[in-house]
């Protein structure tokens, strides 16, 4: 109580001279219960119709739920159909298969004709969810994955209970080195499998066996046939990064590997002649980061070449070009996202340009590209264009027209600035609405995970709201990030964190050289791999007056043990157990002794990735010190605070508490 009137005078410091009606344009939290977003838009075989995933909030439930709307090419009769998600059209366009809970439980899979009548059928009751479904080319039948469980190979029984007994569970018996993951829990001990089942209804059929993984499920263009990728060697679970593509026959079950190589090969994607496959993939290395390139080989594996040699970037979502003359993908690179060609003969290039997120998920075979779009200042959104026009957008939804309208957005300012070891690092800044140079404004820095990830220069309402309330927002991609290039990405191996400390707060120091910050409220938050870099810089610099380490690492010796990704041992020189002294040096725990920034810590509950025990672990150290912190443990939460948008709420509100409750009051 005490704090109220500092609290209050921080604010109005921060958001001067507001009216009322400035205060009503600008964005609030409870907008964000009424955002809505689209997703994987696909055309029908003729082109002439467009089906998308619409997903918004349901504030009764505390969840996003997802539909399936449909609307010509041109963006016209735009309607709902079903509720569902993930639609892909038959050969013949007659009907579309998408995945919808069902009975006897959990995701099924299901059929929609799509003629008047639109009759929908449940065709899999299948016990643990189907995915990644794909139609055959004749349209006759529908590829999946799903787990397998392996059966109980304990041979052990004990005493019968007696009668009205009520003795506890059995044990949880676990044997393999993963066995648990973030947003699923414990794991069925078993294995991704390949099925295929009737479009028409019926029993699916297990095509692939044995103690491995089957993903990404592709038909050959003869239909006799299933690309996928897979490691079908002994241990494969302990071999790192290593993959190869096979092909299983439809008829005899019989599997054959068509690459061999040491390393990685992904998204096997034929040709519509059946020639060729191109796919993705790097030599083996020890890098922490390596960028994919694009490939080709006959479809019996032979001839392997690689298309893009002179490509530092990873291609991803690969699409034929229907005479066969190369292959469409996209390129997430400083910031942006957008669509290439890498032709079968020279070099590659890229077929759109601009300062967007540009996620294209199909392509006629007349040339036209449907995909959503997102900027700065505009959320996702349905958009078309001609392949002879990659510039000439057409934005087909307005999905949150309703909500922007009349609202006041931060202006964003890209910005490239020099670090130590002569990297430039890309940031964005936002400014608050009604940005006034002249004044002194809060700075509130934002660190993404992964490590290995990057910041797009897209809409984000989490930041928007938090620059409708007063703050200078700026977010970075030290080295470490990826979309520019894998010596970048690598920069951070065997010393991390590190040195993407100082290209943080080089960013920190070029915003406040323009002269708008108030260098005594300086924030700073992030998750994941923000928190590991969060509890670090509060660990070498006071510059902060408050802090925020969500889902962070504290103690990388103990980590490592516990994460549901026991690849992480990998990212240290030696084992903890052969050498521990790298493990504990980059550890923020150990300079928990250095801290005076008041720092909160917000984590999951169920969180496996970056598990709780690290989140108590520093909270512990802080308080023994008697720094300033609180633990937030959030309910119902894996990986991260804002699955449940009662949770993200909540997370941009004790974010904003915490940070004015520790604000140094205005001059």
């Amino acid at each position: 109580m005490r704090r109220t009137p500092l609290l209050l005078a921080a604010a109005l410091a921060w958001a001067p001279g507001l009216s009322g009606q400035q205060a009503d344009s600008r964005l609030t939290l409870a907008n964000y219960l009424d955002l809505e977003d689209v997703q994987n838009p696909v055309l029908s075989p003729d082109g002439r119709q467009i089906i998308f995933t619409r997903r918004w909030v349901d504030k009764t439930n505390d969840r996003w739920e997802s539909s399936l709307w449909t609307m010509n090419a041109d963006g016209s009769r735009m309607r709902f159909l079903v509720n569902g998600s993930g639609a892909h059209w038959s050969p013949d366009g007659t009907r579309i298969t998408f995945l919808a809970p069902g009975e006897p439980s959990g995701t099924q899979i299901f059929v929609r004709w799509m003629d008047a009548e639109g009759a929908t059928t449940q065709i899999t009751r299948v016990e643990r969810p189907p995915n990644d479904i794909e139609w055959s080319p004749d349209g006759r039948s529908i590829a999946f994955q799903a787990m397998v469980p392996e059966r109980e190979r304990w041979d052990v029984s004990i005493p019968s209970a007696p009668q009205g007994a009520k003795w506890v569970e059995s044990p949880r018996i676990v044997e393999r080195l993963d066995y648990r993951q973030d947003r699923v829990g414990f794991t069925d001990q078993g294995y991704q499998q390949l099925f295929v089942v009737p479009a028409d209804g019926g029993t699916p059929r297990q095509l692939t066996e044995g103690p491995y993984n089957a993903g990404s499920p592709t038909w050959t263009t003869d239909g006799t046939g299933i690309l996928f990728t897979s490691l079908r060697v002994p241990d494969a679970d302990w071999i790192w990064r290593e993959s190869e593509i096979y092909r299983v026959n439809l008829a005899t079950k019989e599997v054959v590997a068509l690459t061999t190589r040491k390393g990685l090969d992904l998204s096997p994607t034929p040709s519509p002649n059946g020639r060729w496959i191109a796919y993705t993939g790097y030599d083996s290395t020890d890098a922490t980061w390596q960028d994919t390139r694009l490939y080709l080989m006959n479809a019996d594996g032979s001839n392997a070449r690689m298309l893009t040699p002179d490509l530092d970037r990873s291609p991803q979502n690969l699409r034929w070009a229907a005479d066969h003359s190369g292959v469409y993908f996209q390129v997430d690179e400083s910031g942006t996202r957008n669509l290439w060609f890498a032709p079968l003969t020279g070099a590659p290039r890229a077929i759109t340009r601009g300062s967007h997120t540009l996620t294209v998920t199909d392509i006629s075979s007349a040339g036209l590209a449907v995909g959503t779009r997102t900027t700065a200042l505009k959320p996702n959104d349905v958009v078309a264009f001609e392949l002879r026009q990659p510039d000439a957008f057409r934005q087909l939804t307005a999905v949150n027209e309703d909500i922007l309208a009349g609202k006041t957005l931060g202006e964003v300012e890209e910005i490239w600035y020099p670090s130590v070891d002569g990297f430039r690092i890309q940031g964005w800044i936002i400014k608050p609405p009604g940005f006034d140079r002249s004044k002194k404004y809060p700075l509130m820095l934002t660190i993404h995970g992964g490590p290995h990830s990057m910041y797009f220069g897209a809409f984000n309402f989490g930041w928007q709201e938090h620059a409708a309330n007063g703050y200078v927002v700026l977010y970075t991609n030290p080295r470490g990030s990826t979309g520019y290039g894998s010596a970048f990405g690598n920069a951070i191996k065997n010393a991390y964190p590190g040195k993407d400390y100082d290209d943080l707060m080089a960013g920190v120091d070029t915003v406040i050289g323009r002269g708008y910050i108030d260098e005594r409220n300086l924030f700073v938050y992030g998750c994941s791999g923000g928190g590991v870099l969060t509890s670090w810089i509060v660990g070498h610099t006071n510059r902060f007056a408050a802090a925020s380490a969500n889902c962070p690492v504290t103690n990388w010796l103990s980590f490592v043990g516990i994460t549901d990704s026991p690849g992480w041992y990998r990212n240290f020189a030696k084992l903890p157990w052969e050498d521990p002294s790298e493990h504990l040096r980059r550890s923020p725990i150990m300079y928990v002794g250095n801290v005076s920034t008041p720092t909160m810590l917000m984590t999951g509950e169920m969180d496996l990735r970056t598990p709780i025990p690290q989140t108590e672990e520093y909270y512990q150290a802080l308080k023994f010190r008697k720094v300033p912190t609180a633990m937030v443990r959030f309910n119902q939460e894996w990986h991260g605070t804002s699955s449940r948008p009662s949770n993200f709420l909540r997370t941009q509100a004790y974010l904003r508490y915490w940070f004015q409750r520790y604000s140094k009051p205005a001059t």
